[in-house]
């Protein structure tokens, strides 16, 4: 068996292990170096991991196990300091290994703009999981973040640490974003987008001189002048290859490492891929073409004779929840003409590049479902001339009526690219769904297509639906967990139906697999049976999440945070005296809340019953800032001391907020009620927000400012207090009875339809009172304050850390 040493476990490298395992598992020995101290994981899901969206487990491509099954020799957490070619042995940092061949891999270094300042700290690069969480914890601590650089990878930086909560301002020296993908008027579109989502972004900037206080960064100032202040500053303006390892080899260098068509260096015992290299005076950044190279490797190791061909390839994205596709040239020229579609309303744009009738670039904004069509026709020099009337319409228009909604991809080539990530055309699925590929995973599992981004998803169930006719089946909504096949829909349905109330009779009547049931079941059937038999079922408190468990939000260090209710945000001399008394008693630090709350953060578990008796005796009561039931209603200070007010906004919110505290619903619930339509109590982004007008009151539902950006939709237009109140009750309720656990109120929006909501609480007054009746009871039984039922002395001396030390669901 001859000894093969990969020097890098990136992407690249990793398709290649891939490629090679599956065609010759036995043909070599296989050791494996890498600088981090990991193996491969998906570089393209690292912006989900920063914004929070997904853990790195989640995007781990190769684990331990895959490595042990092919009997890699890992060696991660090392470098190579060194390669011998005459003796064929890399040496890394912890000894020698000897090689028949050797892959270079090493990717690429991002590029540190040499400013004065460049080396403080908070000054860091956005290219691996190192940089992630190093962004992570610095926007733990809040503050202000700033990005330099605008294209792809830095605004994926800025969105991520906007959803951790920093103000952040990119930074960008070109006249529009991403302008090596995009056109201006895209780069505009997208400009607005992101100010939307509270991104600033400072075009035609000039980076000068980082600034900084004892050897810690505090601003970024700009060549004419302007200083930006920020305790953590990204650069994200491009990577360089790493060669600089195969440089100090002797092997032939350019920009990056010099290799042949079929990826071998200047040496043909030593191979080279991925960021790295340097093919006819090309460097590649995208995955598909380094996957290609992968391929390519994997062929030439194994004697197989192949080619590697840069192909043109199309760019399809998704920045911050927009919507990119870009493919060709689409820069100004002689002889060439635009073809432009331009939806200002919906934020839609398109733009065809044309020369002799022929598509020579694209790019579209807010819509890109026929890119891949654009693209399929660029590539063939398709002349377009007989459709140039309808063409930007897409290809469900050509013949000028609108056809099929699959016409677009029922029309795509054979050769047209589905998945630009791996390289797979609509002929290589089609061929898989007819060898029996007939479901999306499985899809993944034969070709790849789906595997990476995730972007193709939805092309590729439309090529199942098409391909398969009737026989395509589409996927059942998912089941509430492993212990039964019904849905969270389902599962509501027949606990009301067959008036199930109790755990065991659910489990026993519908069928469970397990026992008792798991830690996804049991939250969802607990919060089903309480909202459904308020009368009748008793919460079970070890059904719940351990903050609900513990009236606290546990932090990082496993301290507890509390957060005391102020109705509206309105607060004492006597409260604030109370919460200064407990922070200092205590050791907490006071943290004030973007819902007009104090949150005393640090308190130890076993202090939690004395704090909460500490602020129940100044009349405080629980915040509720832990629990999937209403968090805090957010007001301005209206009439009573704002000359533009035109409601009692506050006095509304304090109503609004007593009425509906203590009640569970299926997760967190936020109000806010602002006196104008200046709306300075954020309500356009709540699950409620009540905008107060001179002719009364609009109520708008469905908003979100969290991971999703939300602007709310009008509910209804109301004249008096009594009315909101009403129809805001009517409408927590209708949500509580009706959506599914865990999902916020836009997504459960999204399921019914804003037209049935408000048929069910506005138009139909019996069935509101109805739902304001069954609301009552609940909160009969369910508005009381835990902290005050906590804070007497039996429960103290019951209190201890280790009392709660069951299995226990993390939030």
């Amino acid at each position: 068996m001859q000894k093969l040493v990969v020097i890098g476990a990136g992407m690249a490298s990793g398709r290649m292990l891939e490629h090679l395992f599956d065609t010759a598992p036995g043909a070599y020995e296989v050791t494996l170096f890498n600088a981090e101290p990991r193996g491969n994981y998906n570089r393209i899901m690292l912006s989900p991991v920063l914004s929070g969206e997904k853990s790195y487990a989640e995007i781990v491509t190769h684990d331990a196990a895959w490595y042990d099954g092919h009997h890699v020799i890992c060696r991660f957490g090392e470098r190579v300091v060194a390669i011998d070619r005459a003796r064929k042995v890399v040496t890394g940092e912890n000894g020698e290994v000897a090689y028949d061949k050797l892959v270079i891999a090493t990717g690429s270094t991002p590029f540190i703009i040499p400013m004065p300042g460049h080396d403080l700290d908070g000054v860091i690069a956005y290219r691996d999981l190192e940089d992630t969480e190093r962004m992570i914890a610095a926007a733990s601590a809040g503050g202000k973040a700033v990005v330099i650089g605008g294209g792809l990878l830095g605004l994926e930086a800025a969105a991520g640490l906007r959803l951790r909560g920093m103000d952040v301002t990119v930074v960008h020296l070109p006249g529009h974003l991403m302008e090596r993908q995009l056109d201006a008027a895209a780069g505009y579109l997208l400009r607005r987008a992101l100010a939307e989502r509270g991104i600033e972004v400072i075009c035609a900037a000039n980076s000068k001189e980082i600034l900084g206080e004892n050897g810690k960064l505090t601003a970024l100032r700009l060549e004419d002048g302007t200083e930006l202040p920020c305790s953590l500053l990204v650069m994200a303006v491009g990577i360089r290859p790493a060669s600089a390892l195969g440089k100090a080899a002797g092997i032939e260098v350019g920009r990056g490492i010099t290799v042949d068509a079929q990826m071998r260096t200047s040496d043909p015992d030593i191979l080279a891929l991925g960021e790295c290299v340097e093919f006819e005076g090309q460097l590649f950044g995208l995955v598909a073409p380094l996957y290609d190279q992968a391929k390519v490797a994997a062929q030439t190791l194994l004697g197989t004779e192949a080619v590697f061909q840069p192909r043109e390839v199309s760019t399809k994205l998704k920045v911050t929840g927009c919507d990119l596709f870009s493919a060709g040239d689409f820069a100004e020229g002689e002889g060439r003409e635009d073809i432009v579609f331009r939806d200002p309303a919906r934020g839609v744009y398109k733009r065809l590049v044309l020369r002799d009738n022929r598509i020579i670039g694209a790019v579209m904004y807010g819509d890109t479902a026929d890119g891949n069509w654009f693209y399929g026709m660029m590539k063939d020099g398709t002349d377009v001339s007989a459709m140039r009337e309808t063409l930007i319409f897409g290809p469900g228009f050509q013949g000028g009526a609108s056809a099929d909604p699959m016409a677009a991809v029922a029309a795509l080539p054979d050769d047209a690219e589905i998945c630009g990530c791996n390289g797979v055309c609509k002929g290589t699925i089609v061929r898989a769904i007819a060898e029996g590929a007939t479901t999306l995973d499985a899809i993944k599992a034969q070709t790849k297509a789906a595997g990476s981004c995730g972007g193709c998803s939805g092309l590729v169930e439309q090529l199942l639906a098409v391909t398969l006719g009737d026989a395509f089946v589409k996927p059942a909504a998912k089941s509430v967990c492993g212990c039964t096949d019904l849905t969270h829909e389902e599962l509501r349905r027949l606990i009301k139906a067959k008036e199930l109330k109790s755990m065991p009779a659910v489990m026993q009547e519908l069928g469970w697999r397990t026992a008792t049931g798991c830690a996804s079941c049991r939250p969802a059937l607990n919060y089903y049976l309480l909202a459904d038999w308020p009368l009748d079922y008793t919460d079970d408190p070890q059904s719940r999440f351990v903050n609900e468990r513990n009236h606290a939000n546990i932090q990082k260090d496993g301290t507890y945070s509390v957060v005391p209710r102020m109705w509206g945000g309105i607060t004492t001399p006597e409260e604030l005296i109370a919460i200064a008394e407990a922070a200092q008693k205590y050791g907490a630090t006071v943290k004030v809340t973007g819902g007009q709350r104090i949150d005393l953060l640090g308190v130890k578990k076993e202090d939690l019953p004395a704090i909460w008796g500490d602020l129940n005796a100044a009349g405080m009561v629980s915040g509720h800032a832990y629990t999937k039931g209403l968090r805090t209603v957010k007001t301005c200070v209206g009439t009573d001391w704002c000359r533009f007010g035109t409601q009692d906004s506050t006095g509304l919110g304090i109503k609004l907020e007593k009425r509906l505290w203590g009640s569970w619903t299926p997760h967190k619930f936020k109000l806010a009620v602002t006196g104008c339509p200046r709306n300075c109590a954020e309500a356009t982004c709540k699950d409620v927000g009540i905008v107060c007008v001179d002719s009364g009151y609009e109520i708008g539902v469905g908003g979100a400012a969290g991971l999703e950006l939300r602007h709310t939709e009008l509910l209804a237009k109301v004249a008096t207090e009594a009315e909101v109140i009403d129809i805001v009750t009517a409408f927590v309720q209708l949500y509580r009875e009706s959506a599914a656990y865990l999902d916020r109120s836009w997504k459960w929006m999204e399921k019914v339809g804003l037209d049935w909501i408000r048929a069910q609480v506005v138009d139909d007054f019996a069935n509101r009172a109805a739902l304001i009746e069954r609301f009552e009871i609940s909160q009969s039984i369910y508005q009381k304050d835990p902290w005050a039922e906590r804070a007497t002395p039996e429960y103290r001396r019951a209190w201890s850390p280790l009392a709660d030390l069951t299995k226990e669901t993390a939030e």
